[in-house]
């Protein structure tokens, strides 16, 4: 997808360069539905121009320019690729443009991957460099126009207002290639003779067609990266029903193909029972097989947190680690499997407001992530529907998949491997909590596992800190029961979550480190966390030794069980009365707590605001147990 084709003897023929952005700003409002900044209309109307010049003045002037080039089945976007024939094999050649207006920069803090940019605030940059042969990495993994023609991407990073060439020399260290050339104003000449070697003077517009139309799947050469990656680490292991949700999707991938026939897997199981082990297992078995597939989640922090543990010494694997609403435009049946892990985050719709207006259609979630891959594998908590608009149960996408005429296969994992293995301790949650029946018991106690009360949040940290200095990880969490602000002034955390004299601040909502608090999608396994409280969204699908819940004051303890206050929560999400009723808050809120309570590995901890909660809570879990 690209929001406007062209070539670059029209965009040079244009009476005004301000037209040019006003056609891309016009597409722009008409793709995403939002307005481009200010500086980056400046960056159209200033830049696209003199790349147009310069290769019209090389004889490249029926080259085609794809600008802003949307990578497949990521959100970022290419400022050029020049589509067109390359002049000594007369196959497709491709040229990746970055556009930089920068006049100086050097490098950030010695550090080679980051530029610091005179004059221009945000801080620091990745190197223009870097980000080009990414695109390129990118394009080669996934595009299959270009995967079985290895000469025929190339990338440069262009600053064309950089006349003086000491102004930018640092910048000149990082290491190129073909994927990775830098050109400055003074270099216009070399980057000319660079283009002639990769593009011949003839019309792109058939390469343009070839690369716009490309299938859209991962390359053998990043499956086969994958497959050393993953497949053998010894922590992705598998143990009974595990094993067997593995060996039957290997099994329906093999009849889907001799068949040709779609068959849908739905893998479910409580917290810790090893759902993303299954699906780690099966991205590097299926990946050493050489069969097309990636990994998808409805969650930033735990898809981020998947990209650095399987992809931690070949970054290429990260790329495989995709987002549920990524599939809006796949082609059908485009992928062998598509693993869909923690499923039960599918919203009704992929649609948000940087949807492109013509994927705005009322089309569900679930049917674009089924029709993606002809065996698509759900692994699901059904306790674990936590926001409105979410709603990946087994009866649900069972009944979807038969509308379409699709046969399910379902494997339930009964083993527990988180909270010490305790499937005692689970079932007390639910009970308590009053998602199955029975009602609240007291707890027994189990040698696997402990759980506390804390009477105050002095105390809980207290406890949790004791843990930590013997060596265990250990995190609190809290119902979203108070507001969430952004850093102060001086870039610190506000101490948002205040019960009395105690104060905390909210884990970072940063995509970076915030002083010693790491990214917010990072938040329950790097260090730093434990300064902070988590909340259902970073904590969910995580797990760490010791786990400190704060009961808030949306759910307390009335006449022998739970009881819901919708005023007392302050999650925007759940605000809309009229698209959430009061049940269907009561049930989301008792889920929110039921996930933050099963991340513990050891022991929990618990803390209420509610003193006859806490009375209620010392009453079912005796001290010692």
């Amino acid at each position: 997808m690209t929001l406007l084709r062209t070539s670059a003897r029209r965009i040079a023929e244009l009476d005004r360069p301000d037209s040019l952005a006003e056609q891309l700003l016009e597409q722009m409002l008409f793709r995403t539905g939002h307005r481009p900044s200010q500086a980056e209309q400046k960056s159209w109307s200033r830049s696209l121009p003199v790349l147009a010049q310069d290769l019209v003045d090389a004889g490249l002037g029926d080259v085609e320019m794809l600008l802003e080039y949307h990578l497949p089945l990521t959100s970022q976007r290419a400022d050029v690729v020049l589509a067109g024939t390359h002049p000594a094999t007369g196959a497709v050649s491709y040229v990746v443009v970055e556009l930089k207006q920068w006049s100086a920069a050097r490098r950030f803090e010695d550090n080679p991957e980051l530029v610091e940019v005179a004059g221009m605030p945000g801080g620091p940059r990745l190197h223009p460099v870097a980000q080009v042969k990414g695109y390129c990495d990118y394009l080669s993994d996934f595009a299959r126009a270009v995967v079985d023609q290895p000469d025929a991407l190339a990338g440069l990073a262009y600053l064309h207002n950089a006349t003086d060439p000491s102004a930018v020399a640092e910048l000149r260290a990082y290491p190129g290639g073909i994927t990775g050339r830098l050109f400055t104003a003074a270099d216009r000449g070399d980057m000319i003779d660079f283009l002639r070697t990769r593009l011949a003077p003839v019309s792109g517009h058939t390469a343009g067609d070839t690369l716009l139309k490309s299938a859209v799947a991962p390359s053998q050469q990043l499956l086969k990266v994958a497959a050393a990656e993953v497949r053998d680490r010894p922590q992705f292991h598998l143990l009974g029903n595990q094993q067997l949700a593995v060996d039957l999707v290997l099994h329906e991938v093999e009849m889907s193909r001799a068949a040709d026939r779609k068959r849908v897997v739905i893998v479910t199981g409580g917290p810790g029972s090893g759902k993303s082990v299954i699906a780690l297992s099966l991205l590097g078995e299926l990946a050493r097989r050489g069969r097309t597939v990636l990994h998808a989640t409805g969650s930033r922090s735990f898809t981020q947190t998947l990209r650095k543990v399987a992809g931690a010494r070949a970054p290429r694997v990260q790329k495989m680690f995709k987002y549920f609403n990524q599939f809006m435009s796949a082609e059908r049946n485009g992928l062998d499997v598509l693993i869909l892990d923690e499923a039960h985050r599918i919203r009704e719709t992929s649609v948000d407001r940087y949807t492109r207006a013509e994927l705005r259609t009322d089309r569900p979630q679930i049917d674009e992530l089924i029709s993606a891959a002809r065996v698509p594998v759900f692994l699901l908590d059904e306790h674990q529907v936590v926001r409105p608009g979410e709603l990946g149960s087994l009866e649900q996408i069972e009944r979807y998949a038969a509308t379409l005429g699709l046969e399910t296969h379902h494997v339930h994992l009964g083993e527990q491997f988180r909270c010490g293995g305790s499937e005692e301790y689970v079932l007390w949650v639910k009970r308590l909590l009053g998602l199955v029946e029975g009602g609240p018991v007291r707890w027994s106690g189990d040698p696997q596992f402990a759980v506390r009360v804390a009477d105050s949040p002095e105390e809980l940290e207290f406890l949790l800190e004791q843990q930590r200095d013997r060596g265990y990880s250990a995190r609190m969490t809290a119902g979203y029961c108070w507001p969430w602000s952004n850093p102060d002034k001086d870039g610190r955390l506000v101490p948002d979550v205040q019960i009395g004299a105690w104060a905390r601040p909210w884990n970072s909502k940063s995509e970076r480190r915030t002083g010693d608090a790491p990214p917010a999608a990072l938040w329950a396994t790097e260090d730093g966390g434990f300064g902070q409280v988590g909340c259902v969204y970073t904590a969910q699908g995580f797990e760490y030794d010791w786990n400190g819940v704060i009961l808030g004051p949306d759910l307390v303890w009335r006449d022998g069980g739970f009881v819901s206050v919708r005023t007392a929560n302050k999650d925007p999400d759940f605000r809309n009365a009229k698209k959430i009723s009061d049940i269907r808050f009561d049930r989301l809120v008792r889920n929110v707590y039921k996930v933050l309570l099963t991340r513990g590995m050891i022991g929990t901890v618990i803390y209420s605001t509610d003193e006859p909660t806490r009375e209620a809570l010392r009453r079912l879990i005796p001290e010692g147990n």
